[in-house]
């Protein structure tokens, strides 16, 4: 008997982020709907596992109330528990904060309440800042960092000094923005030089650098995607397409191993079910993405499913544009053994796409 009271009290209540079950009223006074509660579900976001590694998904770029975004830090670590991420960090400015007199002076509160926040919901919730300056340098993410009053200082090579020296992992951000024009600066190819920075944005919010993903692979650079958010993500995405993210290739689920695989450069910049980032990680995502049945080898009928949330843009035989395969849809086609499928959502680097077989 205690079991299934047990058993029908989790029916009627909701297990949680923080893994809470709700109990429920019905009487003549109250009658509650705990299922009309969306706090305690979130979205199933699917892509798999490569070569050994878990296939964490991460936003690197995110601001609240403590800079210029909207929401208070734990809201921020809601949003995105509930968008079905990974791993988010909160890298709110350092230089640019207009609502500074209505907070705490100290430039570590918003990561504090944020990890508080991860804690209890059981995300990761990386520590980290924006060292915003203009161009040449533009805006930098020092993540994993220990003390972000430290970075407080005049000079912008010695905020990123002081990052480096807490063992901060440097994201050079939207190199596009605000003059549309991607450079690559005198400062940036001796930080580039130095081992001072590590990865770039080859995305951010709904902008893309075409250039960026070169640049990644010339300078050993790891391949970034962000929202760089400063609102609602609902107003932002509202389940059209992907939210912006980084793909880590993590060892195991820990802020240790992302910071690890980060420096390994194991990204992948994932927007708008668009893929960039090295080849050997494309086509291992495509592999494990899409499963393969053989209908008529002799004629070469085949279904291709989808097995992943990323809209995959194929193009093979005589197709003359790409054509979508669905995430968990399957499509019936003509594709003999070794005909060489183009992705052309999967990009290596500017104007080329991942070409495979798929059997």
């Amino acid at each position: 008997m205690k079991r299934l009271t047990a058993i029908f009290l989790v029916l009627l209540g909701v297990s949680g982020a923080a893994g809470t079950v709700n109990a429920q009223i019905r009487n003549d006074e109250v009658y509650e709907f705990p299922n009309l509660n969306e706090d305690n579900y979130r979205q199933s976001l699917i892509v798999p596992d490569i070569e050994g590694y878990k296939t964490l998904k991460c936003d690197f770029h995110a601001h609240t109330v403590f800079s210029d975004g909207k929401l208070w830090p734990d809201q921020r670590v809601d949003e995105a528990w509930a968008d079905g991420l990974d791993v988010i960090a909160i890298t709110d400015h350092i230089e640019y904060r207009p609502n500074k007199e209505l907070l705490i002076s100290d430039f570590n509160k918003s990561n504090e309440i944020a990890r508080k926040r991860g804690d209890a919901s059981g995300m990761l919730v990386i520590k980290g800042s924006e060292i915003t300056r203009s161009k040449p340098l533009g805006h930098l993410n020092a993540l994993f960092i220990q003390d972000a009053n430290k970075l407080d200082v005049k000079d912008p090579l010695a905020a990123i000094d002081e990052a480096l020296s807490q063992g901060a992992f440097i994201q050079w951000n939207h190199p596009g923005w605000p003059n549309d024009t991607s450079t690559i600066y005198p400062v940036h190819r001796d930080l580039i030089a130095k081992g001072k920075i590590h990865g770039v944005e080859v995305f951010n919010s709904s902008e893309s650098y075409p250039e960026v993903i070169d640049w990644s692979n010339e300078f050993g650079l790891a391949p970034m995607a962000n929202t760089d958010i400063h609102g609602l993500s609902a107003m932002g995405y509202r389940g059209r397409f992907l939210r912006p993210m980084t793909l880590v290739f993590a060892k195991e689920y820990t802020e240790e191993a992302v910071k690890e695989a980060l420096f390994a450069k194991r990204t992948v910049a994932c927007y708008n079910s668009t893929l960039s980032g090295k080849e050997e990680y494309l086509t291992a995502l495509i592999k494990a993405s899409l499963s393969l049945r053989v209908i008529n080898k002799e004629k070469g009928v085949v279904e291709i499913t989808n097995n992943s949330d990323i809209i995959f843009q194929i193009k093979y035989g005589k197709l003359m544009y790409s054509v979508p395969l669905y995430p968990f849809q399957t499509m019936r086609t003509s594709l003999r053994a070794g005909t060489e499928v183009t992705f052309t959502n999967c990009i290596p680097a500017k104007d080329r796409y991942v070409v495979t077989t798929l059997w």
